[in-house]
């Protein structure tokens, strides 16, 4: 199967069925229903147009209730739902344009042996992992439990989300290496460095968001005990390791921030400087017009 033809379809789906290992790619899901409902695991991935519309035919097209997307469907950028049969997660899927950052949904819903992601077709997130997901699967020993089996696939997406969440931090970084050159140009017009400044911090305060609501769906998923869940340390360790990758990376951001912040000081110094420097020059140019004022003034005096 060629990467154009998995890239470029709305659904992919891979599955470990007895015979094998199947996947295939769609603009519907109708064609492989059958593959998926015989597998001992499989992975759908859909991406969709309007994830608050589309959502609830596709969810319940492959057996999960209305309630459970009801509670995934917040205003807040991370969700966590577990109905013992059914569980999923709500992710910001995080993309930046410019300094403008964006907290998009990524669903991901489990139920009996799949596990469904879905997310909007403008957000590449699980796009890369389709290319070698049936290698990935092949290294799940069949032998195990279907909830291990479960916890592995999940914990393996949740890292691909996190790893795209990461990229968009260098951007961020290039953005606030360009507000640095402007800041060391003394002709950097005020009134056009503000803005950005405020863009930049702002930006780094969204992004910082999603990184905290990533952080409280990764610790309840940890400590929630899902039914759906695996219960070996082994396993739980990886979403543990997730944990511990998100904060690295909100260290990083908060780490800019401060830089940042430190930036905006030297910048407010040097422009109180050159606000003195003009204070003394236009004090020293009263005096001597002061000087000069009173040379005249004192022979017209005398002389009248």
């Amino acid at each position: 199967m060629s990467n154009e033809s998995v890239l470029d379809k709305h659904f992919f789906y891979v599955a470990q069925t007895e015979e094998g290992y199947k996947q295939g790619c769609a603009e519907s899901p109708d064609g492989f229903m059958e593959d998926i409902s015989n597998a001992k695991i499989a992975w759908l991935d859909c991406l969709v147009n309007e994830i608050n519309k589309d959502i609830y035919l596709i969810a319940e097209k492959f057996g999960f209730s209305k309630n459970l997307i009801c509670a995934l469907l917040t205003d807040y950028p991370s969700a966590y739902a577990d109905f013992d049969t059914e569980m999923g997660l709500k992710v910001p899927a995080i993309t930046v344009t410019g300094l403008e950052v964006t907290l998009n949904p990524a669903i991901i819903l489990i139920r009996g042996n799949i596990i469904l992601t879905i997310h909007g077709s403008n957000v590449v997130r699980f796009l890369r992992f389709r290319r070698y997901a049936d290698v990935y699967l092949r290294k799940i020993p069949r032998k195990n439990p279907l909830n291990d089996k479960l916890t592995l696939l999940m914990a393996r997406l949740l890292d691909e989300n996190n790893s795209r969440n990461f990229d968009h931090l260098r951007e961020i970084e290039q953005q606030g290496d360009t507000i640095s050159k402007w800041m060391m140009d003394p002709q950097t017009p005020r009134s056009t460095l503000g803005p950005e400044i405020y863009k930049m911090k702002h930006a780094l305060i969204t992004y910082l968001n999603g990184l905290w609501a990533t952080v409280d769906v990764i610790s309840s998923l940890r400590y929630g005990d899902a039914e759906l869940i695996s219960d070996d340390e082994k396993i739980l360790g990886r979403i543990d390791l997730l944990s511990n990758d998100v904060n690295r990376q909100i260290g990083l951001s908060e780490h800019m921030s401060e830089v940042l912040a430190s930036g905006l000081e030297v910048l407010q110094s040097i422009y109180n400087n050159q606000l003195q420097v003009l204070n003394n020059r236009m004090a020293f140019a009263i005096t001597y017009l002061t000087i000069l004022g009173t040379a005249v003034l004192v022979p017209n005096t005398i002389a009248t």
